[in-house]
């Protein structure tokens, strides 16, 4: 798959059912990779859905039954020439963390396996998130030249400074599930994705069926703190679009395409 190929691939889409829960499905054929034209779908999505009346509830998830998301595209990464462009990229995460933050509907995340990078901070960015035992995390962006900078905040606030400087540090080791769970960022493990989907079914219907003004005052007492998010992710993608252009970081995502 050639690097344009691989940039215009994937895609987000989502449904309504007739109880409010809406289910926001992204996918890429390369383990759930995150070029930004997905991630700017996903971001609009997330907004559009917030604002329908019909939708009560969001289900997050990705396709397939091996990785939840493998983070950013490495071969967008590497087109990446110019400060404007490579911020702009990373500000992709930026919107989808801040959609999630800013929408007024209650977000449970579905992690069926591993998670990397830009996918941790999406399952730091829901409200609720279920996992299988498969689903192990790594932030490797330091392994790459960069740092999790963007995603950090999220991370950091759903398994606290000393748990996100272990990833972020230790940047080719993967954590368990279990791990992943003790920190907070899962609020449950499953054997399989089918015994996962059910508890999904379960927790989607009842908030359904809660009133929606308290879901919406509750979420916004859980993301108490964080108006200045912003600025601060803006901020965040002009360091991970500076770090990018450096050859240390080129070099080092040649290296990493290669393995």
């Amino acid at each position: 798959m050639s690097n344009t190929d691989a940039v215009n691939q994937g895609d987000v889409k989502y449904s309504i059912d007739a109880k409010g829960i809406a289910t926001v499905v992204f996918h890429h054929p390369l383990s759930n990779s995150l070029p930004g034209r997905v991630l700017k779908k996903l971001a609009d999505t997330i907004t559009e859905i917030g604002q329908n009346d019909e939708a009560k509830v969001i289900v997050l998830k990705s396709e397939g039954d091996r990785a939840f998301c493998a983070g950013a595209s490495f071969d967008e990464l590497i087109s990446i020439k110019d400060l404007d462009t490579g911020k702009k990229f990373f500000m992709g995460f930026a919107n989808v963390i801040n959609a999630c933050r800013k929408c007024p509907k209650l977000i449970i995340g579905r992690v069926q396996g591993k998670a990397v990078g830009g996918g941790v901070g999406l399952a730091s960015a829901v409200d609720y998130c279920y996992a299988t035992k498969f689903s192990a995390i790594k932030l490797s962006e330091l392994a790459i030249g960069i740092g999790p900078f963007v995603v950090g905040p999220a991370v950091e606030r759903k398994v606290g400074t000393s748990a996100m400087s272990q990833l972020a540090i230790n940047a080719t080791e993967w954590q368990s599930a279990e791990w992943a769970t003790e920190k907070g960022l899962y609020a449950e493990i499953f054997d399989d994705a089918a015994k996962m989907d059910e508890a999904i079914d379960t927790l989607a219907n009842k908030l359904a069926d809660s009133n929606p003004e308290a879901m919406k005052l509750l979420k916004d007492v859980f993301w108490q703190g964080t108006d200045h998010w912003d600025q601060l992710l803006s901020d965040r993608a002009a360091l991970s679009g500076e770090l990018v252009l450096s050859d240390f970081t080129i070099n080092a995502i040649n290296a990493f395409k290669k393995k």
